[in-house]
């Protein structure tokens, strides 16, 4: 009985480890985008990443065979009207973590090549300027799962 709840653990566990990546001083917890509707031509991607180390990052470009186009963008609010703004780069200071989420900071995946459904890995690499490439998956997942803000819950990854 304790060997079976010993490998049911570490079923279970995999693929919860698998959904974070270090890279350096970096940690990136959860990347995530919401499943975009069949005829969508945009999604959006969020992800938790904290700088561990004593000097400043900066996430500047995400790449991906899933889109033809990506860019970071931040959402900001004026008069009740939400605006994305492109931005060039996401400085990551030392100590700090940045919280890409909905209405807020996010990955933009523009020009999609491909369909995306709730459980599939999309496939991307996130450049920064100090640490270099980091390959990551995006999970697809329903919106809805995501709203409570709380992103420490991956049960279901």
């Amino acid at each position: 009985m304790k060997r079976a709840l010993t490998l049911i653990f570490l079923a279970l566990a995999t693929p919860l480890a698998a959904h974070d990546t270090t890279a350096g001083s970096l940690h990136i917890d959860h990347p995530w985008m919401p499943e975009p509707m069949a005829t969508a031509k945009s999604a959006a991607g969020y992800m938790v990443i904290t700088n561990n180390g004593s000097e400043a990052d900066a996430l500047v470009e995400v790449r991906t065979e899933f889109a033809k186009q990506t860019t970071l963008h931040t959402t900001e609010h004026s008069d009740g009207v939400a605006k994305m703004t492109h931005i060039m780069s996401l400085p990551i200071a030392p100590g700090e973590t940045v919280t890409l989420q909905p209405d807020g900071l996010h990955v933009m995946f523009m020009g999609l090549q491909d369909k995306a459904a709730k459980g599939d890995l999309i496939p991307a690499t996130l450049v920064f300027r100090h640490a270099g490439e980091v390959a990551v998956e995006f999970a697809v997942d329903a919106m809805a799962s995501h709203d409570h803000g709380d992103h420490s819950d991956h049960s279901g990854h």
